[in-house]
């Protein structure tokens, strides 16, 4: 097991060093200087020069590479350039609300997809199992901001059931939060919750054709109980490692979904960052989302290694 981890810690390191290099890489080569959007096309170039000393934009791009990961390694992103804020200060209070919201979407997905799944896979080829694939494909299919602006106008518009964007705060009580999130964490999660109803269906039907599930159902259980008893159970492995990657994909995926519902988020932040050729913080948050996504991956992987030891003893 030692040894899987290790492997595992070393691709992780890898990965994040090579991701490093091409998201930095990208947004310097990306056209437009920030000194110059900063004062505008009319500015002196003595003070251009200046701005640019004082942003450290004057100095080399390698080492503003090696200044910017060894910053990291520290704790320190920088200086927003518009903002003229620390850029930790200013992912504290949007993390605040990115995660919360990949997580609700993500616990809304598994309530969706579970009992879906199994319904479907407990009525094979019939009406119901033919009416939730139908679903699964729709679910698939549609773009999730597109989703997310028809519960805006059904739910927001007409019923006023919830707020049409912004967030309250979480110091206004957690029921205040939650439900500024929830068109938010539907418009993620019903596409998730579709590909992962897929996933435990396909699983489901793969373990009921085993030997042991036939076994179970000669003893005397019922297809119900054998279902829940056994099958359920060995169905999980495949859709425990679905949910840490779909997890992974809300984190890094909610950018367009806080730009439709106005969120202060990290994917918000970016966009706004963005817009004002904040390199410094594009960077940074962009290189924290993929820290994200690849610890998480990372942990799925040593955690799918604890339930399965054929995996390890492959390595």
């Amino acid at each position: 097991m030692l040894r899987y981890v290790l492997k595992r810690l070393l691709s992780l390191c890898i990965s994040l060093a090579v991701a490093s290099l091409i998201i930095f890489t990208v947004i310097e080569v990306a056209p437009g200087d920030p000194a110059s959007f900063m004062l505008g096309i009319n500015a002196q170039p003595e003070t251009l020069a200046a701005l640019r000393a004082e942003l450290g934009l004057d100095v080399p791009k390698v080492q503003r590479y090696f200044n910017w990961v060894l910053g990291m390694l520290t704790g320190d992103f920088g200086t927003s350039y518009t903002y003229r804020t620390p850029v930790t200060e200013m992912v504290a209070d949007r993390i605040a609300v990115s995660i919360p919201l990949a997580l609700y979407a993500l616990i809304l997905s598994i309530f969706i997809a579970f009992p879906a799944g199994i319904f479907a896979a407990s009525r094979r080829g019939h009406a119901g199992d033919l009416s939730v694939m139908g679903a699964t494909q729709l679910g698939v299919a549609l773009p999730n901001f597109w989703f997310a602006m028809m519960l805006v106008l059904v739910f927001a518009i007409k019923l006023r059931w919830f707020p049409a964007g912004g967030f309250a705060g979480w110091d206004k009580g957690l029921f205040t939060g939650l439900i500024s999130l929830t068109l938010p964490a539907i418009a993620l999660a019903l596409p998730q919750a579709a590909i992962l109803t897929r996933v435990m269906r396909s699983a489901l039907l793969d373990v009921l054709g085993e030997d042991y599930m036939r076994t179970a159902r000669a003893k005397g259980l019922t297809a119900r109980q054998t279902l829940w008893r056994h099958g359920l159970r060995n169905a999980m492995i495949p859709v425990l490692t679905i949910i840490g990657l779909q997890f992974s994909f809300l984190f890094a995926g909610t950018i367009i979904i806080e730009q439709v519902f106005y969120l202060p988020g990290l994917g918000r932040l970016i966009f706004q960052s963005i817009s004002a050729r904040d390199l410094i913080v594009v960077e940074s948050v962009v290189m924290l989302v993929v820290f994200g996504v690849i610890l998480i991956n990372f942990l799925v992987d040593l955690a799918y290694a604890a339930v399965d030891p054929r995996l390890r003893s492959r390595t």
